[in-house]
């Protein structure tokens, strides 16, 4: 996956990206896996979010679960950023996320008592605005948990591409501006109960790129793991099948990254108890045959065709006749 390298071209591993184990305590979107493979810095779909995001400022990553939202977001991040720690920031949306943790706020001491605090959108702004030669890089994970206006108050106008550089007033008084070398990169499931109010907030401001389940690279996934061809046709067919229910079922959509680590039948068993088994009931909970149909088809996955019998030597057609 992800492993047609160039050479003298720079390749991504888990670390660089902000989520293997030595960034685990400096960087807290945690949807992508900690062997997360390394990915080429001009792979079409970096270039195309890098491209987006100069032309619009922002770009949201939009798709059900598994899908490498993420994964892209986090690695055209660093390349925009020119994998400066100091550019980039990662934050998480969720339910009870406020304009007090993105914007500005008080936070509480450990001696008591509060301190005035600057949440991460105004912290990289102001850095960015004193730094007008480097580009610097907000990524949001699940933008459609949180109530985007509420999160990004008086801002939300002014991340728009053709009002960067004017000066606004924040909740504290403070003029401020969002600078032109400052993007936003983001994610978001299209099936999330906020998505309404996130596309009425950005549908004009940001670029928008679809990220759907993907058969073919998930098969060149399988193959790069070491699959056998047969087992991989099943797994592909079942894929295929799940996926075209996501038309009429929304929740039915399986990402290729669920089968990151898919490579014999024990892990596809696992993958299934402790993840996609769920992922079915949930979609399915209202439509019981169907999900029994998907949940024996699975069990197909592990089983080969029968062979067709062999005749004995010596007898044709027209002796079986």
């Amino acid at each position: 996956m992800f492993k047609r390298l160039v050479p003298g071209v720079r390749t991504l591993g888990a670390d660089d990206l902000g989520i293997g184990v030595k960034a685990a305590a400096a960087a807290s979107h945690a949807s992508s896996s900690p062997d997360a493979p390394d990915i080429p810095a001009d792979h079409p779909m970096i270039q195309e979010i890098i491209r987006l995001a100069k032309m619009f400022g922002g770009v949201i990553l939009s798709g059900p679960p598994g899908t490498s939202k993420s994964f892209f977001a986090a690695a055209a991040g660093q390349v925009l950023a020119g994998y400066s720690d100091q550019r980039l920031r990662f934050v998480q949306f969720h339910a009870s996320y406020q304009y007090e943790d993105f914007m500005l706020g008080f936070r509480p001491k450990n001696d008591g008592g509060f301190t005035f605090k600057e949440g991460p959108f105004l912290k990289l702004v102001r850095d960015a605005a004193t730094d007008p030669g480097n580009t610097y890089v907000l990524v949001i994970d699940e933008l459609s948990r949180a109530d985007v206006g509420r999160v990004f108050g008086e801002a939300l106008t002014y991340v728009e591409r053709t009002k960067r550089e004017l000066q606004f007033n924040i909740a504290n008084g403070d003029k401020i501006t969002v600078p032109t070398n400052f993007v936003i990169l983001a994610t978001m499931n299209p099936f999330d109960r906020g998505v309404d109010e996130v596309d009425a907030a950005f549908e004009r401001r940001f670029g928008k790129i679809t990220m759907d389940p993907d058969r073919e690279l998930l098969d060149e996934m399988l193959t790069d793991n070491g699959m056998d061809e047969a087992l991989k046709a099943r797994v592909l067919r079942w894929f295929g099948r799940i996926n075209s229910h996501a038309n009429k079922n929304a929740a039915a959509a399986v990402g290729h990254a669920y089968f990151a680590t898919a490579t014999d039948e024990a892990s596809l068993t696992d993958i299934w108890e402790y993840q996609l088994k769920y992922v079915v009931q949930r979609a399915f909970r209202r439509d019981e045959p169907t999900r029994e149909a998907f949940d024996t088809a699975w069990q197909h996955i592990f089983q080969a065709p029968e062979a067709p019998p062999v005749e004995p030597a010596g007898v044709d057609s027209g002796e079986r006749a």
